[in-house]
């Protein structure tokens, strides 16, 4: 999938290999439980350094050793979704062949790639069988509000977003889409409220607080925006940002 594998997985993948060989034997080779083991760990790091495409080739081997297992496929098309392989991620969920294992996780990432493909109706749909088998799932509401707002249904996205928080309250994720809902319904000073809840949370992201910028420079407050714009990104980023924010600013004040 284009990027070279670092060393670190030539030693992991040499392992798995020297496993496998000798599986045959009493002794001296890895057990499946070990090498799934060690392709999770694998996984799951590369997922943590925010490398998407090393972690989807090692969920694809899991995927390949356990194909009905959802778990896996799910980690798999979330993977190539960020690394920007959705329709490689949906034709996969799609082509999964245990539809009686799809389960609340699988039909919320299944939608997740419907929407990003901009096929709102099957993600609507896909989200919706995902709240009847798990109404407490705050990501599966979440989500079907940016469905109905990208539908242009903002009074069902604000019903979403809200059963979401009832489910989870104060989620910052969730907040950070209720925000957004309402400034593109035009309510900016409580898009801009809703934002700063969301930044007092503990796991508020970086795209909270980026987002945040943005509408206070929206809101014409240069000032404000360049201080939050600091926080998380480097230092070309932020002058790149801050000259688009205080262009911002000055067109709504002339405005």
């Amino acid at each position: 999938m284009g990027k070279p594998v670092g060393a670190g997985a030539v030693l992991l993948l040499a392992a798995v290999l020297g496993g496998c060989a000798g599986a045959g034997s009493s002794e001296g080779g890895l057990s499946g439980e070990m090498i799934d083991s060690s392709l999770m760990a694998a996984a799951t790091n590369a997922e943590s350094a925010g490398d998407p495409r090393t972690a989807a080739a090692h969920y694809s081997t899991l995927h390949r050793r356990h194909p009905s297992n959802p778990r896996y496929a799910v980690r798999l098309a979330r993977m190539l979704r960020l690394a920007g392989e959705n329709q490689q991620a949906l034709a996969f969920l799609e082509g999964f062949r245990e539809r009686e294992k799809r389960t609340p996780e699988f039909l919320i990432e299944l939608g997740k790639c419907y929407l990003a493909a901009d096929r709102l109706n099957l993600a609507a749909h896909s989200l919706s069988e995902a709240i009847q088998a798990a109404p407490e799932s705050w990501e599966a509401h979440s989500t079907l509000g940016v469905v109905h707002d990208y539908q242009g249904r903002h009074a069902d996205a604000l019903k979403a977003y809200e059963a979401a928080l009832k489910v989870s309250p104060n989620n910052p994720a969730v907040l950070n889409n209720l925000a957004l809902s309402l400034a593109v319904s035009g309510d900016l000073s409580a898009a801009i409220a809703t934002l700063e809840k969301a930044n007092d949370q503990p796991k508020a992201s970086p795209q909270v607080r980026q987002n945040l910028a943005l509408l206070l420079a929206i809101k014409g407050d240069a000032a404000a925006a360049e201080r939050f714009a600091r926080k998380d990104l480097p230092p070309e980023v932020v002058r790149n940002n801050l000259r688009f924010f205080r262009a911002l600013a000055d067109s709504v004040k002339a405005y």
